[in-house]
């Protein structure tokens, strides 16, 4: 089938857009939109991750589990929400580290577009969700799609940064070559773990005196 999909991204995934589990998922999002539910981010939105950081732009990785679920809130980029959308508040304690870390001050917008065209690949593990429920599209495929796109960041490439906050994101260590690439991990965010080692990590800084020894631009993290 035909993906809308950064030509460097579609090369690199064409064999998974013909393999069942992916044919699965298009079925799946169609009975869903036949059947009258509302699922986000809006299809022209599903892949922006990929549209918005090239696969050969990519210098980091920051993992999510789902899309946010509320009207309006996601974009396809992993923690991001457009200009004007309240933040969430997960998204506000990544500012607050952000603040504490580099002395950035607190941006009046979550849209992380541009950090996004800058190299950081914002990539949740889902990438839909049924309106208000969340986690309702975790098992319809995605998370085999989002692991072969960590398998062959990993494989192809050098020198990526990959974050991996809280337990869920941990996980998708196992596909990450560690002597090819720099893996940071801390507490999630959310307001209920982020005071269990997320504030305090500097994984910004961090990120760019990493990029830095390897020759690569550091991210410029204002917002």
């Amino acid at each position: 089938m035909d993906v809308k999909m950064e030509a460097g991204w579609k090369e690199i995934l064409k064999a998974e857009f013909s393999k069942p589990y992916f044919l699965q998922i298009v079925t799946f999002l169609k009975t869903e939109k036949m059947a009258g539910k509302t699922i986000f981010p809006p299809g022209s939105l599903i892949f922006n991750a990929f549209n918005t950081t090239p696969f050969d732009k990519v210098k980091v990785v920051i993992l999510g589990q789902d899309p946010y679920h509320g009207q309006g809130q996601a974009q396809g980029l992993s923690f991001s929400v457009p200009a004007g959308v309240s933040l969430p508040p997960s998204l506000q304690n990544i500012f607050k580290e952000l603040q504490t870390d580099i002395g950035l001050p607190f941006p009046k917008t979550g849209n992380l577009t541009h950090w996004a065209q800058q190299g950081v690949l914002l990539l949740n593990a889902s990438l839909t969700v049924r309106a208000n429920e969340p986690m309702s599209h975790a098992k319809i495929g995605w998370a085999e799609f989002t692991d072969t796109v960590i398998t062959r960041i990993s494989e192809k490439k050098q020198h990526v940064v990959f974050l991996l906050w809280g337990k869920f994101a941990q996980e998708k260590q196992l596909l990450i070559d560690e002597t090819r690439h720099y893996v940071l991990k801390a507490a999630h965010p959310s307001p209920f773990s982020a005071d269990k080692g997320f504030f305090g990590c500097r994984h910004f800084s961090k990120t760019n005196e990493y990029l830095v020894s390897q020759g690569i631009d550091p991210i410029d993290w204002k917002i």
